[in-house]
């Protein structure tokens, strides 16, 4: 019952901190003169990637033998897993539910060239990652370099992107300033920041109960670094992008789970590669070949019809249920 009350303790502050932090993003990306695509695929992906990607790079570097590096590579593999299945699912789903101006959606209101972006890099810097575990140590040395130059490529082209956007419509009121129609900059700072610790706090409460639980009933280290603690600790996204889809943000909703999958597929996997054998196990590679599949499919999609559906999204989560009863029948 402990157990219960702190997982939704931690739940009910990532929820109270999501709100915050999606707030104070909105006002942070005006201040910096930012469009919406700018704020959903790096300031938000980025921030709310902050929890996940904590705990590869622990397990990586304070742990020892085989079992942390199955850890560290399960986790790596997991967010983007996550992310590209069930994060992209949920977001179509709240997509049917929630009307945009009193009318359902039939399709997602997300600006094209934001998301054809994120998702073409994703592929390529993640169709590399796995291409990597087949290299030989001599050129694996050079990978790392290679996906940071592609993340740091990414974000620049981004930005230059913010001059031709249409206009991104009102924002609420900033939480900590709402009688101030114009807030600080440290005032937006100071909300950014509060908010991304609740989240921080938050998903680190939320993973050490279903570590406890995860012990208690037996479960295997590979479906706690791969699975729960993934589910866990991208929850953060999830409430974020249903925040502006409720909202009538599709843009900043999606891009905020894109671009936290171009950070997933470049940043920290080069860690995982730069400290680690990154010698795929055929259970890990298939699960990183779901995660091509699903992004593949939305892209083909976008590519062939220029509009993403909200029911296109929700088939994603298929592949995440089609996976994890595979995964649960096999171990």
């Amino acid at each position: 019952m402990t157990n219960i009350l702190l997982l939704l303790l931690g739940l009910a502050i990532i929820l109270a901190s999501a709100e915050l932090f999606t707030n104070g993003v909105e006002w942070l990306g005006k201040k910096l003169q930012l469009n919406e695509g700018s704020v959903g695929s790096i300031l938000a992906a980025v921030g709310t990637a902050l929890p996940e990607s904590i705990i590869p790079v622990i397990a990586v570097l304070t742990g020892t033998g085989q079992n942390a590096i199955d850890i560290g590579t399960g986790a790596i593999l997991g967010a983007p897993f996550v992310l590209s299945t069930l994060a992209l699912a949920i977001a179509g789903v709240a997509g049917l539910l929630c009307k945009r101006n009193g009318c359902r959606r039939q399709i997602m209101h997300c600006n094209r060239v934001v998301m054809t972006r994120d998702l073409q890099f994703f592929l390529g810097a993640f169709g590399l990652v796995i291409l990597t575990s087949f290299l030989p140590p001599s050129v694996k040395l050079f990978i790392p370099a290679v996906l940071l130059i592609l993340y740091v490529t990414y974000v620049i082209k981004t930005l230059k992107c913010s001059s031709d956007s249409e206009d991104d419509g009102e924002i609420n009121p900033l939480f900590f300033s709402r009688n101030n129609s114009a807030p600080s900059l440290f005032m937006v700072l100071l909300q950014v920041a509060v908010g991304l610790a609740g989240i921080v706090y938050g998903a680190h409460l939320f993973v050490d109960v279903i570590e406890e639980l995860a012990g208690l009933l037996g479960i295997s280290a590979f479906i706690l670094a791969f699975v729960i603690s993934p589910i866990a600790t991208e929850l953060p996204e999830k409430v974020n992008s249903l925040i502006w889809i409720r909202q009538g943000k599709d843009t900043l909703a999606l891009g905020n789970i894109t671009g936290a999958m171009v950070f997933q597929s470049t940043v920290i996997p080069a860690i995982g590669i730069a400290l680690t054998p990154w010698k795929l196990t055929p259970l890990a590679l298939s699960s990183a070949l779901v995660s091509v599949a699903a992004a593949g499919f939305v892209l083909y999609c976008l590519k062939t019809t220029g509009q993403i559906k909200p029911s296109t999204l929700a088939y994603n989560g298929v592949l995440y249920g089609i996976f994890l009863a595979a995964l649960a029948f096999n171990f």
